[in-house]
């Protein structure tokens, strides 16, 4: 074998990713506040790009509007320290300043469930060691108010804490080794009793709201009808007695097991729908979840207009004063040259990359408008199958940049906000041919089961056969599946008597 250096040539091919168009598919993937923050953040890390003001846009000299701006300013200011000394006759009518507008503050940080029965414990005459069993009961109870750990997991974790602070403080390091062991001390603090545990979670049960500190659904609504007095009712014992066969909807063993009528049941049944099954929700601290549509369907005239909803998206430019500076080479270092090249060719890429990403926004639901006109005209029921593929092929681009389009953004539709996503789905095959969209599908399916007859109620098979007369073909497991997804309870549970 021989050993050395050596160098050959070669030719091969290769697919390498530059760099910005790893960042362009990005931009196109980002919702509109996602886009709003990574623009922002470009503007201050390049200089070469800036912002380009409203009244620029709109061919308005700058210097009027900021006078315009300037003079509205003055007319609308209030002189307060004259209203002060002298009353509201000087500069203005009382009527003037009332209907000033007035921000109402809000508040930023909510009490959630916790904190609400934290007050209620703080209200209550607890010695500091059931302050700390309730922490530990506290610190187990989930957001929506069940209690997420048994009584001996509680008992074991307090007593560990208990231990862990009293256990070895009497102990010392200069102790003699040689002299005779002492007696066991006596334990300062004693350990938690199971009866210590099941009386606090009593105690936690009782508080507000009804329901909360339960292991279970049917402790939940036990706790409940207890407070509302229900405890001779015939829903506490269906719940308390014979909750397996009253989830199971089994009517006719109810009434007979209780010796009632099955209607009766059933009313007793429909009775607990009152009652809360997650009663620490209405305590969540969640906020409000806004959705910025990023883009805008509208009807006029007869015929939809789509366009893009960027008006809080940041108009660049390349800034003229920088351009000035570039242009300028003579006074310019080779490193200056360097930065401003690379800076200049980042800011145009990017003004370049925003432009392609509203046209190509534009491309795509253009074409979704088009194809579904029949769901914005009609309703859901008649939107038709799409995928992903036929928009690139009609647009010229591949798949997965129309992925990314639909990707986590939404348009506001004289239907409501819809994701894009929501105008994709596969297809099923009709009796004259043509495709039906699953969507679509689940929305007769839905249809049909709200106008069924209570007392008979279809089953898989009869809407099998509904569907077949709508020249829909489709197996009973589909019918199955999609009523899952729609949260429709089997027949046999749906039924009224």
């Amino acid at each position: 074998m021989k050993t050395g250096l050596s160098q050959h040539t070669g030719l091969r091919q290769e697919l390498r990713i530059n760099p910005r168009l790893y960042q362009a598919m990005d931009m196109l993937y980002m919702p509109m506040m996602d886009l709003q923050q990574h623009l922002k953040q470009e503007l201050l890390v390049n200089p070469f790009l800036e912002l380009l003001e409203p009244e620029e846009e709109s061919d308005q000299p700058e210097a009027t509007a900021e006078q315009e701006k300037d003079k509205k300013e003055k007319e609308d200011e209030i002189d307060w320290e004259e209203i002060l000394l002298n009353g509201f006759d000087v500069g203005g009518s009382k009527a003037q300043y009332e209907d000033q507008e007035y921000l109402e503050p809000i508040c930023v940080e909510q009490p959630d469930l916790i904190d609400h029965l934290r007050e209620q414990l703080q209200l209550m005459n607890l010695s500091p060691r059931q302050q700390l069993l309730s922490e530990e009961f506290l610190g187990n109870i989930k957001e929506d108010g069940y209690l997420s750990a048994s009584l001996e997991e509680i008992l074991g974790s307090v007593n560990a804490l208990l231990e862990s602070h009293f256990d070895g403080d009497d102990e010392s390091d200069d102790e003699d080794a040689d002299a005779p062991p002492k007696p066991p001390a006596v334990r300062a603090v004693p350990l938690f009793e199971p009866a210590e545990v099941e009386s606090m979670l009593a105690m936690i049960q009782r508080l507000d709201p009804p329901g909360v500190g339960a292991r279970d659904l049917k402790e939940c609504l036990t706790i409940q009808l207890r407070e509302a007095k229900e405890t001779e009712s015939l829903s506490y014992r269906l719940v308390t007695e014979a909750f397996p066969d009253l989830i199971a909807h089994r009517w006719n063993d109810l009434a007979k097991r209780f010796g009632v009528d099955p209607g009766k049941v059933q009313a007793a049944a429909d009775a607990l729908a009152r009652y809360d099954p997650k009663p620490g929700l209405k305590y969540s601290n969640r906020g409000d979840g806004y959705i910025i549509p990023d883009l805008i369907v509208d009807k006029v005239d007869g015929k939809y207009h789509v366009s893009l909803n960027d008006t809080g998206v940041p108009r660049l430019r390349l800034s003229r004063s920088y351009q000035d500076v570039a242009r300028d080479k003579k006074a310019l270092t080779q490193e200056n040259k360097e930065f401003i090249a690379q800076k200049m060719n980042s800011a145009n890429w990017m003004i370049q990359a925003i432009e392609q990403r509203r046209q190509t926004m534009l491309k795509v639901m253009n074409f979704i408008v088009d194809r579904q006109r029949a769901f914005f005209e009609k309703g859901v029921e008649y939107l038709k199958p799409l995928t992903l593929r036929e928009v690139a092929e009609v647009i010229s681009m591949h798949e997965s940049t129309v992925s990314r389009v639909t990707n986590e953004k939404f348009v506001q539709t004289p239907r409501g906000v819809l994701p894009l996503k929501f105008f994709f789905s596969s297809a099923l095959t009709t009796a004259s041919g043509e495709d039906a969209s699953a969507r679509s599908i689940r929305a007769k399916l839905q249809k049909m089961v709200g106008e069924e007859e209570a007392t008979k109620p279809l089953t898989d098979q009869q809407i099998v056969h509904r569907f077949k007369e709508q020249g829909i073909q489709i197996a009973r497991r589909t019918v199955a599946k999609y009523r899952d997804q729609l949260g429709i309870l089997p027949a046999r549970m749906r039924k009224r008597v």
